[in-house]
């Protein structure tokens, strides 16, 4: 729904999280004002708060809601001033504005000339000393207080400039923040849609890779012609954001369930953007360090799937050969070997919130130290080895988890349909 026209009450308990004006055109006051207004002034996400637009005149009845409301001792401001808002956004305007200094985006109206901008203007933000972040914030205070007063004459005057700054914004924050705190995805085609001109977000001006013009590749590959494509990109800077966030992706999808690679590749990645961050190495330099990385990240898939061994048993096999000692004694066959013994045995033992319960967690370390000394584990390693095999355990447990309940879920339909 875009409009909703109210003839005499909205029903008790509906909630629309997205709805931000409410025009007002009849006589209500009380329980009643109070209820109406509270359909607009939920706090949603980057949504700071409801505009009210009064067409009869309805203050002396909303200040006498708001003060049955303080004297059930609410807290917080309930209204502000838009005039105050109008100039917090004006302010913020300013600051994005200078940020992109000495950037001309005169011609950002045009749509053409708005995505020959964008490039530009993210490649400028990420040179800039902890430009992203300072950047990202501004224009989300401004995006907050536009939010508020974006139906006064002097804040529409400005919608343009602020779509355009929210549009250089998007390909910074998606990926990073499009998760809210809930674990819930941001809309943030409709967050822009909001804000910008229908001509603007014609082509839905939300990812980094369509800002640099690159098809978003299948990051599961990393293929050298993809690689190669991103070191051409004459914007260096915004050739290094592409890059790290196409690693992390990776590193966070592809291991997720892998401690030992999953820390090592996300320190590997976190050093060389430090290095960047200090400026001690320019953008090009990092380039070529991610690019590299980027192939490591392909030849340890193509040795893992030479391996033959599951997901779990990997991981396991990771743990085991964590320190070189334990690796140079023991040799391939055999840490792979006791990797699959003990993703079976393992799988087999653990019971429902087993991490919590120290009994099971101690009689797992012994079965674990029982087959390192039969293996013949390197001793001076064995401690290390058995806490990193247990928290590789709480890890791909919930794994495991999940495969056991679609078995159940796969057995109950075949059971069903058989019936």
């Amino acid at each position: 729904m875009r409009i909703v026209l109210v003839r005499d009450m909205w029903l008790t308990g509906f909630d629309a999280p997205c709805l931000a004006t409410m025009y007002v055109d009849k006589p209500m006051k009380g329980a009643n004002l109070a209820q109406a207004i509270a359909r607009v002034n939920r706090v949603f996400k980057d949504k700071p708060g409801g505009l009210v637009v009064d067409y009869i005149g309805i203050a002396p009845q909303l200040k006498e809601a708001l003060a049955t409301y303080t004297a059930a001792k609410g807290k917080g401001a309930p209204t502000i001033d838009t005039s105050e808002v109008l100039r917090i956004l004006k302010e913020k305007l300013q600051v994005a504005k200078d940020l992109l200094h000495p950037i001309d985006w005169s011609g950002f109206r045009d749509p053409k000339t708005a995505m020959e901008l964008l490039p530009i203007s993210l490649d400028h933000i990420l040179a800039i000393s902890d430009g992203k972040k300072r950047y990202c914030d501004t224009v989300l205070s401004m995006t907050k207080a536009f939010a508020l007063c974006g139906t006064t004459d002097e804040a529409l005057a400005l919608d343009q400039e602020v779509a355009f700054l929210q549009a250089i914004r998007a390909p910074l924050i998606k990926g990073e923040d499009i998760l809210g705190g809930n674990g819930a995805p941001k809309n943030v085609d409709f967050e822009l849609r909001q804000l910008m001109s229908q001509a603007l977000v014609a082509d839905g001006i939300t990812d980094v890779f369509k800002v640099a013009g690159l098809e978003k590749p299948d990051i599961s590959i990393l293929s050298d012609s993809f690689l190669a494509e991103v070191s051409k990109i004459p914007q260096k800077n915004l050739a290094v954001e592409l890059l790290q966030r196409l690693l992390r992706e990776e590193v966070s999808t592809r291991f997720k369930t892998n401690v030992v690679k999953q820390k090592r590749f996300s320190e590997l990645l976190q050093a060389s953007l430090n290095k960047y961050t200090n400026r001690s190495i320019e953008a090009a330099q990092v380039i070529e360090e991610l690019i590299a990385m980027a192939k490591q990240f392909r030849d340890e898939a193509e040795r893992v799937a030479a391996m033959g061994l599951s997901t779990a048993e990997i991981a396991f096999y990771d743990a085991l050969g964590n320190n070189q000692s334990a690796h140079d004694l023991m040799g391939d066959e055999v840490l792979m070997k006791m990797a699959r013994e003990l993703a079976e045995k393992l799988r087999g033992n653990l019971s429902i919130d087993w991490q919590y319960k120290e009994n099971v967690r101690a009689r797992l370390r012994t079965m674990i130290k029982a087959l390192l000394k039969r293996y013949k584990y390197p001793p001076d390693q064995e401690a290390s080895a058995i806490d990193l095999v247990l928290q590789q355990t709480e890890m791909i447990s919930e794994e495991w988890s999940r495969e056991d309940l679609g078995k159940k879920i796969e057995t109950v339909d075949a059971d069903a349909l058989e019936k």
